[in-house]
């Protein structure tokens, strides 16, 4: 393999959107995914605008629309049941010329793979970069099939990449941002008339009615870190067990050991550069952050079209690297502080705090749903970059 062939390590959305881009371009690229299998994770994924976009241009964002259940309204609760702010799907969609499609993130996955070369995907297949090349000579990555050269290396290696570990030896990291989440997906009898958040004290969950009957369901508590609970539909009813309807009756239809529950990791501190030699970082590798925007995978997709978007397979595929640094860096260190700036209003708890905070909630319902969209324009507005020729 030589310098005009790509190598990517990590199979998940970020990964596997890096390699679909890279392919459009007509650059060979193989997928090195550590687990045994792409199995489905009992999550949801809401891709905004900006996502949709992106993967409008690699062919996909059709399919992930056709899959994506409709509902009229989202917004913002209160554990009573009362709205606070809300706005109509139709009204995002107006605003942004797009929608908010909520899927199921195994069928994100699926759309990927499907778009891919049979072969492209190694499973189980951990990989690791053991010299990140430079100008005149390759990156090295070492896998069960040895070591071999590539001329990019993408690093979608996740929230604790060895990759940036090894660019970066001494950034501090991700650190605890003081929550964690529970993540599920439930078949009601039928489908939720509300969807959308409601905030409590210290913690939030969740409704985004997905495909096929099915209802992704979640929630984010202040809590310490590294702690479970024997029975985690158990704990999600003790915590949430009192909030209006239908939070308790969509949690305890959850399968006590299909509920997933991860504490929240965050890189609140930005990285020097997201690449490094001929290796770029990309998604959680690069900039880990709050769910509360959700923008995580959005941000990671946005990361690989703008990484695939110059590229030919006659030129070098390194040399782009510091303007891929340099368009992904800022806004990605944006995004970073805006969902932790969010989480800090999820995180108060204290009654004089949160009643000031469902005040002020109240009364951006008032608002003109245009007046409210706008605060997520800097966000959403985003538009993929046009691609060189490719195949």
């Amino acid at each position: 393999m030589g310098l005009h062939q790509a190598i990517v390590i990590g199979g998940g959305i970020g990964g596997l959107t890096a390699a679909l881009a890279l392919h459009r371009q007509g650059i060979p690229v193989t997928v090195h995914e550590r687990a045994a299998s792409l199995e489905p994770v009992g999550a949801g994924l809401a891709l905004a605008p900006n996502a949709l976009r992106a993967l409008d241009r690699l062919g996909v964002g059709p399919r992930l629309r056709a899959l994506a259940a409709p509902h009229p309204a989202i917004g913002v609760r209160h554990p009573s049941g009362r709205w606070l702010v809300r706005t109509s799907t139709a009204a995002v969609e107006a605003h942004f010329g797009d929608p908010i499609a909520a899927v199921a993130r195994a069928d994100v996955i699926a759309a990927l793979v499907d778009a891919l070369p049979a072969g492209t995907v190694r499973t189980g297949s951990p990989a690791t970069v053991v010299d990140p090349g430079g100008p005149q000579h390759p990156a090295v990555v070492r896998s069960a099939d040895g070591d071999r050269p590539a001329g990019l290396v993408v690093a979608a290696d996740g929230i604790h990449s060895a990759t940036r570990a090894l660019l970066f030896p001494r950034h501090p990291g991700p650190r605890y941002s003081g929550f964690t989440t529970w993540r599920a997906i439930v078949t009601p009898d039928r489908r939720p008339a509300a969807a959308g958040e409601v905030w409590g004290r210290g913690g939030l969950t969740g409704i985004v009615p997905l495909a096929d009957g099915r209802v992704y369901v979640y929630a984010a508590a202040l809590a310490p870190a590294d702690t479970r609970a024997a029975d985690e539909r158990a704990e999600l009813l003790r915590r949430y067990g009192d909030w209006c309807a239908p939070v308790p009756e969509l949690f305890a239809l959850a399968e006590p050991g299909r509920v997933l529950r991860n504490d929240v990791r965050e890189l609140a501190d930005p990285l020097p550069a997201h690449h490094h030699g001929r290796v770029a970082l990309l998604g959680d590798a690069a900039h880990a952050m709050c769910p509360f925007l959700g923008q995580g995978a959005c941000q990671a997709i946005e990361d690989a079209v703008v990484l695939a978007a110059p590229l030919t397979p006659a030129a070098d595929l390194a040399a782009g690297l510091p303007d891929y640094t340099a368009a992904r860096l800022p806004r990605t260190t944006a995004v970073v502080t805006a969902s932790r700036r969010a989480g800090a209003l999820i995180a108060l708890h204290t009654p004089a705090a949160t009643g000031l905070r469902t005040a002020a909630l109240t009364l951006a319902g008032l608002l003109p749903a245009r007046t409210l969209l706008r605060r997520s324009a800097p966000v959403y507005d985003w538009r993929p970059p046009t691609p060189h020729h490719g195949t």
